[in-house]
């Protein structure tokens, strides 16, 4: 059980005045062995003491003792907030109203998930037809009985009779790819391990492509770096031991391959990547000579220059988008026998860049992103325009799955205000109509969600989503703030709901989102402006976007709290070293806080597209400048920190968090806390359970509400 379920036993809290804040102490943090560690880069003597937090905590025990009584001052801590009984409430009945995933149609049945409010897991159900009643295919709540094993991604065959599912454990990447009849719900014998950033591509009903790295050294799983990435072929009915080796890169062991099948069954098609910028090669397998030749795989795109997505195929003619003469991305038609200078433009770059692109039925569906938010268009195959989808306001959509020829496609639409509704679309005509959407705890129409620009440090106006309620609009009435913020990897941050962000603002804080350089939201320059040399700007955008909003009067004076994660965690540690004073409160979550040895672990070394290479002194020296761990101001008055990792992370290493809140405890960095909260059995944060979700998000929000003044209405 978790500690929400119990404190939630309890009588309602009531939050106390903002002046509890000045009189709760900073808890008495355990002591953390500090080792002589110093190292000359590039002539500069970089100290290191607290390396041996790098250890794994499954297996070193120093550390899990570290991690246990980290965990213990930080939850005793967490647990005496006035306000974490009130948003475990709130979180728990925002979190409880049906949720569906978009459908996936395979041999005329609908494939979707569905969480029936609190479930751990969401369930994957299938249905016959639109008006079908569902049956239940799926249960992963039945796994594990803290609930931490999740359904990961399903992949049903073209004919619907079997789907293969990807069983993700305590927030691993690591994946194991099972198999279930679609008809009698019988689990096949059929078990592939060692799978990690893989798609399942089937081939009939024979088998599927997938992908994999060998298996790691023993007790070494969640920290060796992954090299010689392949693509195997599974027969169904077989031992993996059996998998035909289908595609490998020996010569350049850091390519990752991700193979995927065309609509028609005709061709397979192999992406590989190097790191992590949208730059791959492409090669083609002609299934149809497969009984003849094998899996024989063909060059296309050679080179890592550009991005080549191979959307699908039809009548021979394969569709693409691509970046390649067009930073925004265009539509080109390649005829796989004829040369590069033969293939065609068919859909030119536009002002806006083409964030994602299917074809369905005779039309291909665009998404657009216009200043963060979406909207899609519609192109015949000759790539006339066809029409625009209406979306209904700021917001995301996505989905637009489908095949040539068929009639329907689904997709997803959703805000800040607003959990994501799914809708089915007539392809031909148009026309959408719902196919599922939730029953609210709340009226979305209490909530305004405006859009402003702001100036940045060097002039350059970036984006900001500000949402609040009404009242609060009209009223023009500074609150508390969460400003939130990601910008990298040329990732766009677009309006979405989160529970945990609503039950801020029905307490009475403003949610803001800066659209920070680094990130996709304008394309490919958006996205080099804000990294490797360039990486600072990140940082300055964000620093005036809280700059804005104070000037603005959207936060109080002392109520500005910050929020980031993953690579957002870095910016957290980056931007409060630099301005400790702007902020009163900081959420670092899983980031990435020792920039001189991220590229050591399981995925860090594909992150030197983005950050650079710790190793080039011209890199060091940026990396240096900016590391969170590196650069923690002793003695200055920091605002209050709640770092938050967890024990399974493979992404990014726990190490990363352990390390800086070791060096923030240490720092004597002013008289607020700052406090680790590690958790167990999860990971970066994708298949995370419903109830660690709520037990975690009424800690975090309790926090950030305590050192901004935010005082809960009840």
């Amino acid at each position: 059980m978790t500690r929400f379920l119990i404190i939630a036993a309890a009588a309602l809290g009531v939050l106390s005045s903002p002046v509890f804040a000045e009189t709760l102490a900073a808890p008495e943090y355990p002591q953390t062995r500090s080792e002589p560690i110093v190292e000359e880069l590039f002539g500069e003597a970089v100290a290191d003491p607290y390396r041996w937090l790098e250890g794994d905590v499954r297996t070193t025990p120093e550390v899990a003792n570290w991690v246990e009584r980290q965990n213990s001052v930080t939850h005793a801590f967490l647990d005496q907030l006035p306000a974490r009984r009130s948003f475990g409430e709130k979180l728990a009945r925002l979190f409880n109203f049906e949720r569906f995933g978009t459908p996936v149609k395979a041999g005329g049945s609908y494939f979707y998930t569905r969480n029936s409010g609190l479930l751990n897991q969401a369930q994957l159900f299938v249905q016959a037809g639109p008006s079908a009643p569902r049956r239940l295919l799926i249960d992963p709540n039945e796994w594990a009985d803290d609930g931490a094993t999740a359904l990961a991604s399903w992949h049903p065959s073209q004919s619907g009779s079997l789907l293969a599912y990807a069983v993700q454990d305590g927030g691993s990447d690591w994946r194991t790819v099972k198999v279930i009849d679609a008809t009698t719900g019988e689990v096949l014998a059929d078990e592939v391990r060692w799978a990690k950033f893989t798609t399942i591509a089937w081939v009939g009903d024979e088998g599927f492509l997938y992908s994999r790295f060998p298996a790691p050294t023993e007790g070494s799983d969640f920290q060796e770096l992954n090299f010689n990435h392949a693509v195997y072929f599974h027969t169904i009915g077989t031992d993996q031991s059996d998998d035909e080796l289908v595609f490998a890169t020996p010569a350049k062991p850091k390519a990752n391959h991700r193979v995927k099948v065309t609509s028609d069954g005709r061709w397979a098609v192999i992406s590989s990547t190097i790191g992590t910028d949208d730059r791959n090669e492409v090669r083609l397998i002609d299934l149809t000579k497969r009984q003849k030749r094998g899996f024989r795989v063909r060059k296309l795109v050679k080179g890592f220059k550009n991005s080549w997505q191979i959307i699908d195929a039809i009548d021979g003619k394969l569709y693409a988008r691509t970046n390649a003469d067009a930073s925004n991305y265009r539509i080109v038609t390649i005829q796989p026998d004829r040369r590069r200078a033969k293939w065609q433009p068919l859909i030119g770059e536009g002002e806006n860049p083409i964030a994602s692109a299917s074809l369905v039925g005779s039309r291909l569906v665009l998404e657009y992103l216009k200043d963060a938010a979406s909207y899609a268009l519609l192109f015949d195959l000759d790539g006339n325009p066809a029409g625009q989808i209406s979306l209904g306001g700021l917001g995301t959509a996505g989905g637009f799955t489908g095949r040539a020829g068929d009639p329907e496609t689904f997709y997803s639409f959703t805000s800040f205000n607003r959990p994501a509704s799914i809708f089915r679309m007539n392809i031909e005509t148009g026309e959408a109509d719902v196919f599922a959407a939730p029953e609210l705890p709340f009226d979305p129409t209490d909530y305004s969600v405006e859009q402003r620009l702001y100036p940045s440090k060097d002039g350059t106006m970036v984006p900001m989503f500000i949402v609040r309620k009404q009242s609060l609009a009209e009223g023009q009435t500074a609150a508390p703030t969460i400003l939130y913020g990601y910008g990298g990897f040329d990732r766009s941050q677009t309006p979405q709901f989160s529970a945990l962000r609503m039950a801020w603002l029905e307490a009475g804080g403003v949610f803001a989102l800066a659209n920070i350089r680094g990130g996709g939201e304008y394309g490919a320059a958006w996205h080099d402006a804000g990294r490797l040399a360039n990486k600072q700007n990140s940082f300055d955008d964000f620093i005036a976007a809280g700059e804005f909003l104070k000037a603005e009067g959207y936060t109080t004076a002392d109520g500005l709290a910050i929020q980031g994660r993953s690579n957002g965690g870095l910016l957290i540690g980056a931007v409060t070293n630099q301005r400790p004073d702007l902020f009163n409160a900081a959420h670092a979550a899983v980031g990435v806080m020792d920039m001189l040895r991220f590229d050591r672990w399981t995925a860090g070394r594909y992150w030197v597209d983005d950050y650079g290479y710790p190793a080039k002194e011209d890199d060091f020296r940026v990396l240096r400048a900016y590391s969170p761990y590196h650069n923690i101001r002793r003695s200055a008055d920091y605002p209050a920190i709640l770092v938050t990792t967890a024990d399974t992370d493979d992404r990014v290493v726990p190490a990363h968090s352990f390390k800086y809140a070791a060096a923030l405890q240490a720092a004597n960095a002013g008289a607020k806390p700052h406090l680790i909260r590690i958790e167990t059995r999860a990971g970066h944060g994708s298949g995370k359970p419903t109830d660690k979700q709520i037990d975690e998000g009424a800690d975090v929000l309790a926090f950030l509400a305590q050192y901004t003044g935010l005082e809960l209405s009840e």
